[in-house]
């Protein structure tokens, strides 16, 4: 998502930073990671012991990259390639320098534990070009076919402005905006928790579009449809209008929303180099030990089969035919494979869990990439002056086109259409062509004097994530009453807490996380599920360095009464 609007609380450089801190689980992921206690140790005895690792995404290769630090033995299992929803793609017969990011393609600063992996491979990153922000040269919002040229948000008329007061004021009235933001920055535990407790209870029944209803500063529907289309996320938040109100606060309130980063070199690139990644500091594997060569090179191939078995192990069996039996093994795949593709035992998980993975409500989401000879849209209009073409966000088809330039005269990329859930499944019967045809038909109606079919030189790429075998969707999103599974789902690492026949297998991944979509939370899932690991083999953190276990019982997330 990208805040076209500015959200209440600007951040100064008298602030703290914004971190994903909370609130649901405000645990310092990132002191966790950075500390050089590290994160643990099992016993000896264990060393070398495997550990099935199901799904070869971020959460995936994060939870297999630290197991195999600790000295356990990751066996990681994948369907498909490792990156899951970090997936950069090419350009057949084009330069190779040129990608398209078919999943994450930006990151918010406040993405603190995500951060520490992208520096620790050395990966780039630079400014995403979402609306309206310093790295976009310029962005056409088109409305009931009518077009604005911004390069500021006071460049649009007054109506976007009071949009975007009326965002800010809602916010404040309603969900303590500033208040939280602040004890977020400052990592205020105390606080975070009495303010988050106190709108849990209140707003847990709550749509998106019920919140904006029951404001003053949205009485007026013009306002709210101006918002829903535009004002904030990629061609508007209309699409999350029948979500929790509070998912959307999550995400504003940590500024997820805003300064995004792109990878410069891809984002498949950081799992890519975790997969190969030699850690310095390794417990019993021998130097230049990496999860590559622990796998010969190639991860195990798609699970098929996951059942208990005596012992209370967790069997796994592999589209090879391959079966083996584990003591421990972590789950990072979307959840709803566990319904569809994964042949499971009811035993794997306690009824109330699968009562969860089964209410999990995903998001559609598409893409169409096409790659360019140059970034023509810089090309000054002859009689205005202005960009040939710009960052535009539409009512029509297309809804978000982002323009990716690579340099001067260099070959670039434009995503022509980034859509969600109704507007993502309107794509859905048409091929990668036919598509492209639709877009540039639409988009010709906002730039009737601009060819840009003539700049195209290669052909076009596309996904739409619920159409692909191993996804079915492209992230969680909570529907209103969805709380308390999404606490079940997420709380699962704390195994002492379950039955003793149901543990042993951890959740992992963006969607057993509070901030779904986002890659941050991909990896916060996959180090509870290391430490779940660690404790279920008998070992632990080091005292001066608690895990978010450890610390559970004072920061655990708002329990909802079940009656």
């Amino acid at each position: 998502m990208t805040s076209m609007v500015p959200t209440a609380a600007q951040h100064t450089d008298a602030q703290p930073p914004i971190t994903m801190f909370g609130p649901d689980f405000p645990y310092a992921y990132d002191d966790y990671l950075a500390h050089p206690a590290g994160l643990g140790q099992v016993p000896a005895t264990e060393h070398g012991t495997e550990v099935a690792v199901i799904g070869g995404g971020l959460s995936g290769i994060v939870a297999a990259y630290e197991l195999m630090k600790m000295g356990l033995k990751p066996v990681v299992y994948e369907a498909d390639r490792i990156g899951g929803r970090l997936r950069t793609v090419g350009f057949e017969g084009c330069d190779p320098e040129l990608s398209a990011e078919m999943g994450a393609m930006r990151f918010p600063p406040s993405s603190t534990a995500l951060q520490h992996y992208i520096d620790l491979v050395g990966l780039t990153t630079r400014p995403f070009p979402n609306p309206l922000s310093p790295a976009t040269p310029s962005t056409v919002v088109d409305l009931k076919g009518e077009s604005h040229y911004a390069e500021t948000i006071d460049d649009l008329p007054q109506v976007y402005r009071d949009v975007m007061n009326a965002w800010n004021a809602c916010l404040e009235e309603g969900a303590d905006f500033s208040d939280m933001n602040r004890a977020m920055r400052e990592r205020d535990v105390p606080r975070i928790r009495e303010i988050w407790a106190r709108l849990v209870e209140k707003l847990d029944n709550q749509t998106f579009y019920g919140f904006l209803c029951d404001s003053e500063a949205f009485s007026s529907f013009r306002h709210r449809e101006i918002f829903g289309q535009v004002g904030f996320g990629t061609g508007g938040w209309d699409t999350d209008f029948p979500n929790s109100i509070l998912e959307i606060l999550r995400v504003v309130y940590a500024e997820a929303d805003d300064h995004h980063r792109g990878i410069v070199e891809g984002s498949q690139e950081l799992p890519l180099r975790l997969w190969e990644r030699e850690p310095g500091k390794i417990l019993h594997w021998a130097p230049g030990t990496s999860l590559s060569s622990l796998h010969g090179g190639d991860p195990r191939p798609a699970v098929t089969r996951l059942t208990r078995t005596a012992g209370n192990r967790i069997t796994v069996t592999d589209a090879s035919g391959d079966i083996r039996t584990y003591r421990a093994a972590v789950f990072t795949a979307q959840s709803w494979m566990l319904l569809s593709k994964i042949t499971c035992d009811d035993e794997l998980f306690p009824i109330d869990h699968w009562t969860a993975i089964e209410r999990t409500h995903y998001m559609e989401s598409s893409k169409l990439f096409v790659p360019v000879d140059r970034p023509f849209w810089l090309d000054p209009d002859g009689t205005t002056g202005r960009d040939t073409m710009s960052m535009t966000l539409t009512d029509r088809m297309t809804r978000g086109t982002y323009l990716l330039d690579n340099g001067p005269d260099r070959p670039a990329v434009i995503c022509l259409s980034y859509t969600w859930c109704d507007d993502s499944l309107k794509w859905l019967p048409l091929s990668a062509q036919e598509r492209m045809d639709v877009m540039l038909n639409s988009l010709g109606e906002i730039y009737p004097g601009v060819d840009i079919r003539s700049h195209i030189i290669g052909n076009p790429v596309t996904v739409s994530w619920e159409n692909e075998p191993y996804f079915m969707g492209a992230f969680k999103a909570n529907l209103p009453g969805h709380y308390r599974y999404q606490r079940r789902l997420f709380t699962h690492f704390m195994q002492d807490r379950l039955p003793a026949d149901k543990r042993g297998i951890f959740l992992a991944g963006d969607d057993i996380s509070w901030t779904a979509g986002w890659a941050e939370g991909a990896v916060q899932t996959a180090l509870n599920a290391v430490w779940g690991v660690m404790t279920h083999l008998g070992g632990a953190s080091d005292p001066v360095n608690p895990g978010p276990g450890d610390l559970y019982d004072e920061i655990a997330p708002v329990e909802l009464p079940e009656d």
